[in-house]
């Protein structure tokens, strides 16, 4: 019997019984099939959970690329909710014609960290992917001649130097040379929509890791990018975002209902990818960030470090959200490769008051402050991005003081950002 039934049979037993028995029990059966109904309807709503651009492009039969000369920017991290890849989806619809591939940086399968990456074949399809990690980092005119729709389907982890915005970024500068459409089939930022931090990027600062004006830790999707992009570099450009559904910006990863998939040999989980804007930002002076290890991101260290006074000194200043704990670890890869570490593991306590890069500039501050002639800070320009911010570290300001030095810009950020922010 549905629920449209028994509250029928409710309703005739009040009806009927005049005695008060019968009501109550009525009153009661109608009560526990509401509240039952009301369950699983909320345990529906949960069950939906977010829908990527893919799956919503599915729903619509592919309906936008029917009859197009399509290309392909992606990776292993291009699936659809229930797992199956995107090129899978686009090369199996009768009506979409799928004739090229592109990769970034990690290759097609995500497990490359090289310098320079080759193209290939994929398996299953037979179709080529030519490396935009390669000889050019921006597709050509001989690989785009012949395409429609150039479509975009990555995840990112919302940290500017992170690479694959600016993949998409300089796909979109030669789609619009080219007078090639280009697609986003949007994905859901997994440290959150809301929360952003700075510094911002240096103008004339632009580079393959920091591709735009924006801050260290952006809030946003690749398809709120891709709409900024669009307007502050004056492309002409058909701009096509297909949105995730079911996502908010307050909805970290876990509460996606989406299945965790590296997006890089070095993101290994949501916790790494909470802590990459503010230890990652330091990765490129002389500590480990934990590369080599079963926990990039999680740890940092170097064989200069005394774990003990390191981690004593973090904890006397640290902010809410993070505890650090003293240890050694010796890397098997990449820098310190076979040395003893000293330092710490960073242990995010609460993710609603952590903030990675107030972190980030505490590790920074404590560094100088302790190891002045041993750490090499010069050399985290790279990926801060940021004159003012990297001398205010320098000249062993407080965490405090960087973060205020590295908040410059960061309120007219917030305010070119709300035009382009497609969820709530």
């Amino acid at each position: 019997m549905n629920d449209s039934n028994f509250r029928k049979a409710a309703l005739t037993m009040l009806h009927q019984d005049k005695s008060g028995r019968p009501i109550e029990v009525a009153a009661i059966m109608w009560l526990l099939i509401s509240a039952t109904t009301f369950l699983c309807e909320q345990t529906r709503a949960e069950d939906d959970g977010v829908l990527p651009g893919i799956d919503v492009l599915q729903r619509h039969e592919f309906a936008e690329l029917a009859g197009k000369q399509v290309g392909l920017i992606t990776n292993h991290t291009g699936r659809s909710r229930d797992g199956v890849s995107t090129v899978q989806l686009l090369h199996d619809a009768p009506n979409v014609n799928l004739v090229a591939l592109f990769s970034p940086e990690h290759g097609f399968e995500g497990k490359l960290d090289v310098s320079k990456i080759n193209d290939a074949t994929e398996q299953s399809t037979g179709l080529r992917i030519f490396s935009l990690y390669g000889e050019t980092r921006r597709p050509t005119k001989e690989l785009l001649d012949g395409l429609d729709v150039l479509v975009f389907d990555i995840q990112d982890i919302g940290c500017r130097f992170y690479t694959y915005v600016s993949t998409m970024g300089e796909a979109m500068k030669a789609s619009a040379q080219h007078n090639v459409t280009f697609m986003v089939l949007d994905r859901p930022n997994p440290i959150g929509g809301r929360d952003v931090a700075g510094p911002m990027l240096d103008p004339g600062r632009e580079s393959f890791v920091g591709f735009h004006s924006l801050p260290v830790r952006h809030g946003m999707t690749v398809g709120e990018l891709a709409a900024m992009f669009r307007s502050e570099l004056k492309l002409d450009l058909d701009l096509q975002v297909v949105r995730c559904e079911g996502w908010k910006r307050s909805r970290f990863w876990d509460d996606t209902g989406l299945l965790w998939v590296n997006p890089s040999p070095n993101m290994r989980s949501l916790t790494q990818a909470l802590l990459y804007p503010g230890i990652g930002v330091i990765e490129f002076t002389n500590v480990s960030v934990g590369r080599g290890t079963d926990t990039p991101f999680e740890v940092i260290g170097a064989p200069w470090i005394t774990a003990r006074d390191f981690a004593a000194a973090l904890n006397r200043n640290r902010p809410e959200g993070v505890s650090f704990v003293p240890i050694k670890f010796t890397p098997d890869a990449s820098k310190f490769k076979g040395e003893r570490c000293g330092g710490v593991n960073i242990v995010v306590t609460n993710r609603t008051t952590f903030e990675p890069l107030r972190t980030g500039f505490l590790i920074a501050a404590t560094l100088r402050q302790l190891y002045p002639h041993e750490w090499e800070a010069d050399k985290m320009l790279r990926l801060l991005g940021n004159e003012s911010t990297l001398k205010a570290i320098t000249d062993g300001n407080t965490p405090a003081e960087i973060e205020h030095v590295a908040e410059h810009g960061m309120a007219q950020f917030r305010d070119r950002r709300a035009g382009f922010l497609m969820y709530e």
